[in-house]
């Protein structure tokens, strides 16, 4: 497979995050913020964003190394950097993508997102991979 700057990486949809896997994620996480998992907490708050839970940062990120790993396969991710523009809510159809963005010794400098269906940025940054031989 050949890869060049300017490349697309192919796109990892996930069509519907889950509630539940967000409620699970902060039961391993023992995280205790209820915006995670209590709907109605989210409604609180002034923010507009309904009863809707918010998905953990690390679940949004995991979408985008699924998306690298698909590309270049488990164990190919050397380096990530990621910002967390925007909320990602419970339900919503959001989509990983990147470019290559340079090329040096075998890795692949590379900017990833993770947008919602409609276009906006949910989560950007930048990651190094391993470029598969063969």
């Amino acid at each position: 497979m050949s890869i060049a700057v300017g490349d697309n990486i192919p796109p990892w949809e996930m069509p519907s995050v889950s509630a539940e896997k967000m409620k699970t994620m902060a039961a391993i996480l023992r995280d205790p913020n209820p915006l995670h998992w209590d709907r109605d907490a989210v409604a609180a708050l002034p923010l507009g964003l309904g009863r809707r839970t918010i998905n953990q940062g690390p679940l949004g990120l995991g979408y985008i190394v699924n998306m690298l790993h698909a590309w270049q396969g488990p164990g190919c991710l050397r380096r990530i950097t990621m910002t967390f523009p925007q909320v990602v809510l419970d339900g919503d159809h959001v989509v990983a993508r990147g470019t290559v963005q340079s090329l040096e010794g075998g890795l692949a400098h590379c900017k990833v997102w993770l947008e919602h269906i409609d276009g906006r940025h949910l989560l950007a940054g930048n990651a190094t991979v391993q470029i598969r031989q063969g």
